[in-house]
């Protein structure tokens, strides 16, 4: 039974990637709510951890204490911040909490998974990113420049692994259905989604991908290092 901790693990995507793992896996769901934590860990019977991601401490707690039970083989990093609105109209504790999750969070999660996983000689992240990245649009400036970071810090991080063993890697999905969704307001709602599950099949899929399988995109076959 392989160990998998899914980050934003109690809503959306994040929830859909637990549900596929969990039968015949051990995953660890995480969320910064206890009672979210609670509710998902119980509904999908799994353990769940209440962390904020921002907060090295923490993250490293978490990470020591999943490691207790043996090799963490897989890490999926669905949470995200929504940040909303022209960078004049934001509030700071807005524009400061987006940068929290989507810059400190991904940055101290992938820090301490990369440190078990050389340790051990093996293992897979999946960062969830944006199609934002790619295509900008009015009223997502912070929203759209902290999930960039995202993405530059996963490419640099593949780039300088070297080995197939420990494979770093990421997708970018369109609108989905989700809270993160229903939290953007009427300005920026989308009526094209991308559902949750599909992406979800397509983490996973990722997830287990064995140390000698490359990583097959739907635009090239990458090693893990990011060459081809």
């Amino acid at each position: 039974m392989k160990t998998f901790v899914v980050i934003g693990g109690t809503s959306g995507l994040g929830f859909e990637v637990a549900r596929l793992l969990a039968p015949e896996h051990r995953v660890v769901v995480v969320g910064d709510r206890e009672a979210e934590v609670k509710d998902a860990a119980t509904e999908l019977g799994c353990d769940g951890m209440t962390v904020d991601v921002s907060q090295d401490e923490q993250v490293r707690r978490a990470f020591d204490e999943v490691a207790m039970h043996g090799a963490v083989h897989g890490v999926a990093h669905c949470a995200a911040m929504w940040a909303g609105g022209e960078l004049d109209e934001l509030p700071p504790e807005s524009i400061r909490r987006a940068v929290e999750v989507n810059v400190l969070g991904p940055t101290f999660v992938l820090r301490e998974a990369l440190r078990r996983m050389r340790a051990q000689g093996h293992g897979n992240v999946v960062y969830v990113g944006a199609i934002a990245v790619d295509a900008a649009r009015p009223g997502i400036p912070v929203y759209r420049a902290t999930k960039s970071y995202g993405k530059s810090l996963v490419e640099s991080i593949a780039q300088a692994t070297g080995c197939n063993e420990v494979k770093i890697m990421q997708v970018h999905p369109g609108p989905m259905p989700t809270r993160l969704q229903e939290r953007v307001g009427d300005a920026f709602l989308d009526t094209v989604y991308t559902p949750p599950a599909a992406v979800a099949r397509e983490i996973v899929r990722l997830l287990l991908l064995a140390p000698q399988d490359p990583y097959v995109s739907d635009l090239r076959v990458l090693q893990a290092d990011g060459r081809w």
